[in-house]
């Protein structure tokens, strides 16, 4: 597998050449979601791993070859219609999709929530994009094998997964071997996965990931295990929304541990413009898009359960250097959009002929991670004190006669899990705070009903420059609280 994609980095790109005739690489969403593989025709039905293929069609029509490994040997699978069920809105291919047209990807079944109960676990589909499921939740952030000049001025490149090799497991099996193989106009890539799926009440699914890439040319930039997220509204600026739902997101902020054991936590926003921040680091210990909400009250929508959304922890396994992980937010007015993406962006992006080795562990998780969970590790206990919620508005008071410009603004940050015995502890919290630019006054610690800490201050900013601010509770020398990060922007008020 390295020595393919080594050898394919020194040769001319060549895109995938859609093998499909206009009428099925033509299907709308609706069309494409009536066609459905046959559960009983499921690769390795005798083992606890069962393999569902997707169909080629609509915006799924890159060609994706998969091989089937057993007893050491591989064999490339043809396309066959009768793997699938085709709805009313389909009709008859009357072979309009060649053996030789592959398949758009692949999913993983396994018994996760129940054992009589092939759950799906994983599933790559499109470009370098899969979606992995833990123990009770539903899809909604993605995961993708590498980003290419993410947020560069001469836009993405996107690279593909352009074949898999599936390896049979024995019948008792709790580890899934599988491979694919990465090509872009400008990398490609050989990457190994091991998946091991999550238990009810027990750890979430973990995949290891091995990725060697390949540069056929220089680039701007790399985006190293991307997480890809939406995030269209929440409670953290109120007023904003006429929606009936209080949240609307796959995730609601960037989790990070540093190689100095910080923990970082940055809410997310839906703002007035594109906006990439950077969190620096030498190699970090771990990141993450987190869904930290689960109360379906929070979000009162029945349909998208937004309250069982997975949250996702990126573990480095091998050192990754100097670099930054990085926080893409993009405007969006829908929740059909994905607008947010987090990645590792090392400080060189590798050169032409070189290998460049990222070894990590993805880790599926609810709201807080628990290292007992996963024996095998390295997964780290989160500092008790984390942020609970954030919440901004005008600093005004009602009544007054003379109210403070629109731009001044009150932020309230709350910290749960502080296991400080009594209320008269918090006299010894000190909150420490530091902004980029503009003044900060009025700043108190308060003691929350039922246990917990609210910091509260006022930010005039400077003009129309953003406040990049850093907020935590410590008692003496001990940092008691994780590190809540946000850069205001005082175009969030227009």
């Amino acid at each position: 597998m390295t020595d393919l994609a080594r050898g394919r980095a020194g040769r001319v790109y060549r895109p995938p050449r859609s093998e499909l005739v206009e009428r099925i690489s033509d299907l709308d969403y609706v069309q494409y979601r009536d066609i459905r593989f046959r559960p009983e025709r499921a690769l390795w039905p005798d083992s606890r791993f069962q393999i569902q293929l997707f169909h080629p069609g609509g915006a799924s029509d890159v060609p994706v070859r998969i091989h089937r490994v057993e007893a050491g040997r591989s064999r490339p699978l043809s396309f066959d219609p009768a793997l699938f069920t085709y709805g009313n809105e389909i009709g008859s291919l009357d072979g309009d999709v060649p053996p030789e047209a592959g398949f758009a990807g692949f999913r993983v079944h396994h018994p996760m929530n129940d054992p009589g109960v092939m759950d799906e676990v994983v599933a790559f589909l499109g470009a370098s994009y899969f979606r992995l499921l833990g123990p009770g939740q539903v899809y909604g952030l993605s995961s993708r094998g590498l980003a290419v000049d993410i947020a560069e001025p001469a836009g993405e490149e996107f690279p593909d997964f352009v074949e898999f090799w599936l390896v049979r497991p024995d019948p008792e099996d709790e580890r899934l071997t599988f491979y694919g193989l990465l090509d872009s106009p400008s990398v490609t890539g050989a990457f190994g996965f091991e998946l091991d799926p999550g238990e009810p009440e027990g750890p979430g699914t973990v995949l290891d990931v091995d990725a060697r890439l390949f540069l056929r040319h220089e680039v701007g930039k790399l985006g190293v295990a991307p997480l890809t997220s939406m995030y269209l509204h929440g409670p953290l600026l109120p007023g904003r929304n006429d929606d009936f739902r209080p949240r609307v997101h796959d995730s609601e902020g960037l989790l990070m541990l540093t190689s100095d054991d910080e923990w970082i936590w940055r809410p997310l926003t839906n703002g007035t413009g594109i906006r990439v921040t950077s969190l620096r680091d030498v190699d970090p210990r771990g990141f993450g898009l987190v869904q930290r909400t689960r109360e379906f009250e929070e979000y009162l929508d029945l349909e998208a359960r937004y309250d069982r959304r997975p949250s996702h922890w990126v573990i480095p396994e091998t050192g990754w250097g100097e670099g930054g992980v990085e926080l893409l937010e993009i405007p969006t007015p829908s929740e059909f959009n994905d607008n947010v993406v987090a990645y590792w962006s090392p400080v060189s992006p590798g050169r032409p002929g070189e290998e460049m080795r990222y070894r990590y562990r993805l880790v599926t998780f609810d709201d807080r991670l628990r290292g007992g969970d996963h024996p095998g590790g390295p997964v780290p206990d989160q500092i008790g004190g984390r942020v609970a919620r954030t919440r901004i508005g005008w600093d005004a008071l009602p009544g007054e006669a003379e109210p403070p410009p629109r731009s001044r603004r009150r932020i309230v940050v709350d910290f749960e899990g502080l296991e400080l015995g009594t209320e008269s502890a918090s006299l010894g919290l000190e909150p420490v705070l530091s902004t980029s630019s503009g003044t900060i006054s009025d700043l108190r610690v308060q003691p929350l009903p039922g246990g917990g800490r609210r910091v509260t201050f006022a930010l005039e900013p400077d003009g129309e420059a953003g406040a990049d601010m850093r907020l935590f509770l410590q008692l003496g020398d001990s940092v008691v609280t994780e590190t809540w990060s946000y850069l205001w922007e005082p175009s969030l008020v227009r």
